[in-house]
């Protein structure tokens, strides 16, 4: 036997024996709802199930949904915030502004990450250019710091060294 439950209309299939005469009380295991079932006996005569209230909270219990049009303008407006514009209505003109000012948000927004990299390297060599400009500066006031200085560019020679070997070998 087949049973449907009238809050969330979903179907379970019973034995015909689990339900007597006198009817069973039964519940939805999707949203809780019980009722008394009584044994269906014909297509024609089905007795109407007692519907007692359930004790879960109502707010576990689906909401009917409509059938709504996915692809309606009103609803993808709605939803998705997409504007449907038909292609015959617009003109050449108001496509270049859109796009010049599509390209003018762009070029605003930031810098990518190579322009990044690019900075970044021009950067640490104008400070590595400037320091070797200033080390005998350096070097005449603050005496203690001769051997950090001379350790500091023996490591770029190292790293220099190590690239420039990369590079020839491959």
């Amino acid at each position: 036997m087949i049973i449907q439950c009238k809050s969330c209309n979903k179907k379970f299939t019973v034995p015909d024996s689990a339900i007597t005469a006198k009817g069973r009380l039964v519940q939805c295991s999707s949203c809780g709802n019980q009722w008394t079932q009584y044994p269906i006996t014909s297509k024609k005569e089905i007795i109407p199930p007692v519907i007692r209230k359930s004790t879960k909270s109502t707010s576990s219990k689906r909401k009917k949904t409509k059938d709504i049009d996915v692809y309606s303008n009103e609803y993808l407006q709605k939803k998705h915030g997409i504007k449907i514009i038909d292609p015959s209505s617009i003109n050449k003109k108001t496509i270049q502004k859109k796009n010049k000012s599509k390209f003018s948000k762009r070029a605003s927004s930031g810098l990518g990450f190579y322009s990044y990299l690019v900075l970044i390297s021009v950067t640490l060599i104008f400070l590595f250019g400037t320091f070797n400009l200033t080390k005998d500066i350096l070097i005449y006031n603050y005496p203690f710091l001769e051997s950090y200085i001379i350790y500091f560019y023996e490591t770029l020679n190292n790293i220099s060294l190590i690239f420039s070997d990369m590079i020839s070998n491959y």
